[in-house]
């Protein structure tokens, strides 16, 4: 089911009432919403704790005034909530599986978050290590219509590189899934095309085709630092995933992953081994959404 659009007012309890009725109905997609709401409450308290540690305006100060300040950091906080943030409602919603938030359109930037490959520095871009959310600008619109349409999208590439690499083609959606929030936050070019990058993969020094710059927060050392990341943008899906074949293949880092390939569990787990992804949740989350209801579902309706 589709959430209401919010009225973007603090006060509107029409709004969350909807939001409570929408989480009984469907939690999965009303995550994000609710992961909002959980950073605007928290953006209040961190304000409302400046504010008190504050020696305040002794000449202008009143019941009043403070009763208005008061208003006025609840809407500035659901204001920052609605556009980006600080990038916590991204965190609740990777850390309970549930992809990336679509950010608002009138958000002046959102953040893509991507990890630091922790190998040598020749290949410390060749991948990004963990799911990002991009900025309206650098993700558009989603091609997908939802789980289903992104499954049925891309299931025949992922059989054909799956066949390549030894796994199961369940493995490839799931991880394909958790890196694009279902494909809804693909990295998109200046005109607003697909990348058609569904792996996260980073461009790297002498990759030779076309990129997206998105903006990220990299992690390192458990330090957060914001940089321009480029992406690799293909032609088409089939090229993205005969990319993804090729790092793998041409990488000995993923060796163990290769060699576990039979087993998508294990498979998953390998690729977090290897460095894949920074996020030390990364191959449970893959494999929390390849047994999950969401995907085990699509594939029963696609019979696939």
């Amino acid at each position: 089911m589709s959430l209401p659009a919010s009225s973007g007012f603090y006060a509107d309890r029409g709004d969350l009432g909807a939001l409570r009725l929408a989480a009984r109905r469907d939690p999965e997609a009303s995550l994000p919403a609710v992961a909002r709401q959980f950073e605007s409450l928290f953006v209040q308290q961190m304000l409302k704790a400046m504010r008190a540690a504050s020696p305040g305006d002794p000449l202008f100060d009143s019941d009043q005034s403070k009763f208005y300040r008061e208003q006025f950091d609840q809407q500035l906080a659901t204001q920052l909530s609605e556009r980006g943030g600080l990038g916590m409602a991204d965190a609740i919603v990777r850390q309970l599986g549930g992809g990336r938030i679509p950010q608002s359109p009138t958000a002046p930037v959102a953040l893509a978050e991507a990890g630091n490959e922790p190998a040598a520095a020749k290949s410390r871009a060749e991948r990004s290590g963990a799911t990002a959310t991009a900025s309206s600008a650098g993700t558009g619109a989603s091609a997908f219509a939802g789980p289903a349409d992104f499954v049925r999208s891309i299931w025949a590439h992922a059989k054909t590189a799956a066949r390549q690499l030894g796994t199961k083609a369940e493995v490839l959606v799931a991880q394909a899934a958790l890196e694009t929030g279902w494909g809804r936050q693909v990295p998109r070019r200046a005109d607003g095309g697909s990348s058609h990058n569904l792996f996260g993969i980073k461009t790297g020094q002498h990759w030779p085709g076309a990129r997206v710059a998105v903006p990220t927060l990299e992690f390192s050392d458990g330090v957060m630092r914001r940089e321009q990341a480029e992406f690799r943008a293909y032609d088409s899906l089939a090229q993205g995933f005969a990319d993804y074949v090729a790092v793998l293949k041409g990488s000995p880092r993923y060796r163990s992953a290769l060699a576990a390939a039979a087993d998508p569990q294990r498979y998953a787990e390998e690729l977090q081994r290897a460095g894949y992804a920074t996020d030390p949740g990364y191959g449970d989350k893959i494999r929390s959404i390849l047994q999950g209801d969401a995907l085990q579902s699509v594939l029963g309706q696609l019979k696939l």
